[in-house]
């Protein structure tokens, strides 16, 4: 049994309805993480639509937490819907918003992303937009594995219970493996 204080993970989910896969999604972590990640689920809900006069005037109070609780974790974890082939607006003005903040948050912090829509190829395409808008505020993605769930609408219950038992044994799987990667990332920052 390992001594070692968890990692502190801050969770994102991109979409703010409330039967969210994406948010059920990140329930999901929180029951099958292995015990070397403590996952926190944050709220980007109150978080305005990022205005250069808004910024001029102070960063908002919810960006602000948000960014404490991101420069106080180990890792990120994103999950994200899939919308027009690419990252939800709520979530690229989140992550427009952190990168404004100085320090940057996201800066070197280690990030994993998963996602899962009702389409066949669950969230592949908006991953990939991400890891791009990632590579500018160098916050380096792990590569793999990768976690697209499609046909996330007959893997969850009514409940957004995660059930589907070949994706929970996946899902798990990633989470062990993010749990070494954040580790070795941090071990070569040190």
């Amino acid at each position: 049994m390992s001594t070692q204080t968890p990692f502190k993970i801050i969770a994102l989910s991109g979409s703010l309805r409330a039967g969210s896969y994406n948010t059920a999604l990140l329930h999901a972590a929180l029951e099958l993480a292995p015990a070397g990640l403590d996952i926190e689920i944050a709220d980007i809900s109150d978080i305005p639509f990022y205005n250069g006069d808004v910024q001029a005037r102070g960063f908002p109070a919810p960006l602000e937490a948000l960014g404490a609780k991101i420069a106080d974790a180990d890792a990120v974890l994103f999950a994200t819907p899939e919308y027009n082939y690419s990252v939800p607006g709520v979530l690229k003005n989140a992550i427009d918003w952190l990168s404004r903040l100085n320090p940057q948050p996201l800066e070197n912090k280690p990030i994993g992303m998963v996602g899962a829509s009702m389409g066949n190829m669950g969230t592949s395409r908006a991953q990939y937009h991400l890891r791009q808008i990632l590579v500018f505020l160098n916050a380096p993605a792990m590569n793999r594995p990768e976690v697209f769930v499609g046909a996330a609408h007959t893997k969850f219950d009514e409940a957004g219970k995660l059930v589907d038992g070949d994706t929970r044994k996946f899902f798990a799987d990633y989470l062990s493996a993010f749990e070494a990667w954040v580790g070795k990332a941090k071990a070569l920052a040190a």
